[in-house]
Order: structure tokens, then sequence, then C-alpha cells
């Protein structure tokens, strides 16, 4: 069983009784799918034809960006485990809360990309910290506002250091 919510907005429940047949909402379905290439598939369901592109993937978010004949949609896709520890309360212990980022390595700091106030979304690089003569983008891992910068250019840090504070 799976839940796809298409575009943030409808969601649909699928389940699939084998490879060419299943229900989609509680209607019967049919369908043959052949990948043509990587990432590209041509699906015959319920008799209409359809060709179907992954333009982009994230496995671990389970999100989806996919073009059905030219036309563009992003799923979000739960299957029975996430529905379970959704139903349990559990899902929200997976989306940990940092507070701090703290330095990997000592190092030297040759830029802060951010200021305190600022708005931070996961994978922005904040902090350039120079390491063995080469240069380390430190990204945030998570969403959040910048609440304090405890370094500053120039600066050397040492290994578990706390460089900013969310």
């Amino acid at each position: 069983m799976l839940k796809v919510k298409v575009n943030n907005k409808a969601e649909h429940t699928i389940e699939f009784e084998n490879k060419t047949n299943g229900t989609i909402n509680g209607n019967t379905f049919l369908w043959d799918v052949i990948e043509v290439k990587n990432g590209s598939f041509h699906i015959i369901k319920n008799h209409k034809s359809y060709n179907v592109e992954v333009i982009k993937a994230d496995a671990k978010e389970k999100s989806f960006l996919i073009s059905v004949n030219g036309n563009k949609y992003h799923l979000n896709v739960k299957d029975k485990f996430d529905e379970l520890l959704h139903n349990l309360g559990l899902d929200s212990l997976a989306a940990k809360k940092v507070n701090e980022i703290k330095a990997p390595m000592p190092g030297l700091v040759i830029e802060v990309k951010v200021a305190e106030g600022d708005v931070v979304k996961k994978g922005d690089a904040i902090i350039v910290l120079e390491a063995m003569k080469m240069e380390n983008n430190i990204k945030s891992p998570t969403d959040g506002v910048v609440k304090k910068i405890n370094v500053k250019k120039g600066q050397a840090v040492e290994k578990n250091q706390v460089l900013i504070n969310f």
C-alpha cells in the first residue's frame, strides 16, 4: 500500500496486487510498464498510453518530480511503514532538531556566509572552514534561523567547537 500526494494537494491510495494490476482509491486498474531508458517509461494504463520521465528523485525523503506526457507533477510517497509510524506518533522522531553546528575538524574560518537572524535551508553553505590547506563548506543540516554566530573570519577553531546556534 502506498499513499501518494500529488502537488501537495490530492492524496491517492495505491495498492498493487501484482505487476500488472492493482487499485487506486479502490478503483481497479490494469497497466503495462516498459522502461524505455534509464528514468523514462512507457506506460499503458486502462488502454491509454503515457510517457513518464523521472526528472528528480529523493529516495530518502520519498519525493519525486515526474513528467507525464509533458506535464510535471511533484509526488510525495508514504508506504505502510511510514503510515504505521505516523499512526503511532513516531514520525516526528525522525526529524531531529538541530540547535547548533559544530566544527567537524580543527581549522581556520575563511568566511561566514550568514548573519544572525538569517533564515537558512537544509544544505545551505553557512561557513567556509580551511583545514589541511583545503576549503570546506560547512552546510546547514536543517532548516532554521541563525540565533548566534560564535566565530569570526580569521578565527582558529577546534574540533567540535560550536560555530553557530539555531
